[in-house]
């Protein structure tokens, strides 16, 4: 009986994929799970026709690979989940076997997988300088020609900036990121300290606290991302956000006065014992607990760590204030310039034998995180959504949307502009800085030799 259902079902479903097409008239369609690979001549639409004919019924298996394990829980995390979960049934033809490895330990794997051709048919990636590398070995599908079907006008003016290389487009992002310090706001009243504007404040701020017996700010320095966003945030301040981009790109040297300055300024930081003892030792996970237990006033983190802040089972959920990072007074780098942007997103392999199913997993796993960052109020999409209801909204990622509303500039971490050895050093120079064991001349000049290198 069931094998007889199965046929009927079967032949309906390709009459109505017929008649889909041929009201269609060739046009893409809009709708987030049509992915159809760019039109061509009559003979290859009969081709894809006779193709989709013999796959009738088939289901393709795609391997999917991503930073979120099932202790992840931060916003991204939690969006990934429901579209992969919502994608079972929109996407029924095809199989995810998704797998997941923590941050650092996935920047190897991918690295890895990718240099070896074992990398699976989509991943999840950083753009910019970390992606290039892939871009620049072949490994990676342009999805230009995908993206005629509508896609590309659902996506965010500039969204794409840090996927296109060559005029190509190889990656879709599913949102933005900022940086912000959030603070404690019951931490500070309890003890009569004033949240910071400026860095003078936050000085002050770092003294009152220690003077107290309290750890002013909690960093993760063992994954070094979280103590290198330090110095990038600092840069922003005393460099500029288009100084910092040009010395990124090549254009301009580090050795100058304004990023000395910023490594000068951390150095001034940790020798007032702003960050937690042992930070060095102590991964992102690791040291985001003690903030979200309400024993740790302040973290400078991505605008992801929102979700979880206001998290129901969270100890301060209704307790955090989200600020920019402080201004500097005399510095080139004004408060509406950010560390942050469009660089989460996934990538297709160039071998990927199903290459139209891949991109479908792409398309939809972005665009559907990005919907349920928007829908949740926990994120800041790089798609197109609906208008939501910011009263009912995470209130912590409505007053980071305020903060950034005249944005006029983004700084990229790092980390991610930088590409493969040089981004290593650079986050082991900052390291050094937290270890007391480079100077902020040292720290300049050293970066300013991965500008010169042939």
């Amino acid at each position: 009986m069931k094998k007889v259902s199965m046929k009927i079902l079967s032949l309906i479903v390709a009459v109505m994929m017929t008649a889909g097409l041929a009201a269609c008239g060739g046009k893409g369609s809009d709708s987030p799970g049509d992915t159809k690979a760019p039109s061509g001549a009559a003979s290859q639409n009969e081709t894809k026709k006779e193709d989709a004919k013999n796959n009738e019924g088939k289901t393709v298996n795609i391997k999917l690979w991503t930073l979120w394990t099932e202790s992840s829980q931060d916003a991204n995390a939690k969006a990934f989940r429901v579209a992969l979960k919502s994608m079972e049934s929109a996407l029924p033809d095809i199989k995810v076997e998704h797998d997941a490895t923590e941050n650092e330990s996935y920047k190897t794997k991918i690295k890895t997988a990718v240099a070896a051709n074992e990398a699976p048919d989509v991943f999840f990636t950083w753009g910019a300088g970390f992606t290039k590398p892939f871009v620049d070995a072949g490994k990676v599908l342009p999805l230009d020609d995908y993206l005629k079907d509508g896609t590309a006008d659902r996506l965010l003016p500039g969204a794409t900036t840090y996927f296109t290389f060559n005029g190509k487009t190889y990656g879709l992002p599913y949102g933005q990121w900022v940086g912000v310090l959030y603070c404690n706001k019951e931490l500070f009243e309890q003890n009569g300290i004033k949240m910071p504007d400026t860095y003078e404040d936050l000085v002050a701020a770092v003294k009152a606290f220690r003077a107290k017996g309290i750890t002013p700010v909690t960093v993760g320095g063992k994954d070094r991302w979280p103590a290198m966003f330090w110095q990038n945030a600092l840069a922003v301040r005393t460099a500029g956000a288009q100084a910092s981009q040009s010395a990124l790109a090549k254009e301009a040297s580090f050795d100058q006065p304004e990023f000395i300055e910023s490594a000068a300024r951390l150095k001034e930081l940790v020798e007032l014992k702003a960050f937690n003892d042992g930070c060095l030792g102590l991964s992102y996970d690791e040291a985001k607990v003690p903030f979200l237990e309400g024993k740790i006033p302040m973290i400078y983190m991505g605008s992801w760590l929102a979700g979880e802040i206001e998290d129901d089972s969270s100890k301060v959920k209704g307790k955090i204030v989200a600020k920019m990072f402080p201004a500097l007074n005399g510095g080139k780098g004004g408060t509406d310039e950010f560390l942050g942007g469009s660089i989460d997103g996934f990538l297709v392999n160039a071998n990927a034998k199903d290459k139209e199913a891949a991109v479908k997993v792409a398309k939809y796993i972005a665009e559907n995180i990005a919907k349920e960052l928007n829908a949740s109020g926990s994120g800041l999409p790089a798609w197109k959504t609906e208008p939501v209801d910011e009263s009912k909204l995470n209130p912590v990622t409505v007053q980071i949307k305020e903060l950034v509303k005249n944005a006029k500039a983004y700084v990229l971490a790092w980390d991610t502009f930088l590409e493969g050895a040089d981004a290593e050093t650079h986050k082991n120079l900052v390291a050094e800085i937290f270890a007391g064991k480079k100077s902020p001349e040292e720290f300049a000049k050293e970066m300013q030799k991965l500008n010169e290198k042939k």
